[in-house]
């Protein structure tokens, strides 16, 4: 890794690191109830699960980003465009998180809220996609990465594309059962790890990616 790109990746471990801590400020401190503090909180569960959810939805994607940065061995100006994207993207997750658990346990506006959140996983489930498609047509990986092998993960890598739309087809029914949708493919995805293709001389130190879109 040179140092330029260093420095995108380090531009964009703050991206991360603030949309990550922005998440947690949408969880309210109850107000003053006397006795019934133990009550406020629990009340604030949808909050809590909308939020773990997406520091993990949010996880596996900075996980993503850090391992293929690791695996470059330049950058050029579309990258730079395309990793703008990425991070536009990633950066409105906290307020779809805070519109899902402020509405997740309405009947009639949580599944606006819970279309509205899907949705935009599939946003960044098609930025991301790109982002890699990008990544393999160029020639940017280092001496490690088998380029060939790379061009050939692109379907595998790009399979959120079509899983988040399964999760958004249930946001029209269900907001809770489409957050723990949501749930089960971060999980999924940060334990089911997509390699990133190495050289035959180089398969002695492989490198893992999650496979999130």
């Amino acid at each position: 890794m040179d140092q330029h790109t260093g420095r995108v990746e380090a531009f964009s471990d703050g991206v991360f690191a603030i949309v990550i801590t922005i998440l947690v400020l949408e969880i309210k401190v109850p107000e003053h109830s006397g006795s019934h503090l133990w009550q406020e909180l629990a009340d604030q569960w949808p909050h809590y699960a909308a939020y773990v959810v997406s520091f993990l939805v949010i996880g596996v994607m900075w996980v993503n980003h850090h391992t293929i940065f690791q695996h470059l061995r330049r950058v050029d100006r579309p990258l730079l465009y395309l990793n703008l994207l990425v991070l536009m993207v990633v950066s409105v997750i906290p307020w779809t998180t805070a519109v899902l658990a402020e509405y997740l346990t309405d009947d009639a506006a949580g599944t606006d809220a819970a279309v509205l959140y899907s949705a935009w996983t599939v946003v960044y489930a098609v930025a991301f996609s790109v982002f890699w498609w990008y990544v393999t047509r160029a020639d940017l990986f280092d001496e490690r990465v088998d380029r060939d092998a790379a061009r050939g993960t692109r379907f595998r890598f790009a399979l959120g594309v079509l899983v988040y739309p399964v999760a958004l087809g249930i946001s029209f029914f269900s907001a809770p059962v489409a957050l723990a949708a949501h749930a089960l493919i971060a999980v999924y995805y940060a334990l089911n790890q997509l390699p990133i293709p190495l050289r035959q001389d180089e398969q002695k130190a492989p490198a893992a990616v999650p496979a999130q879109g």
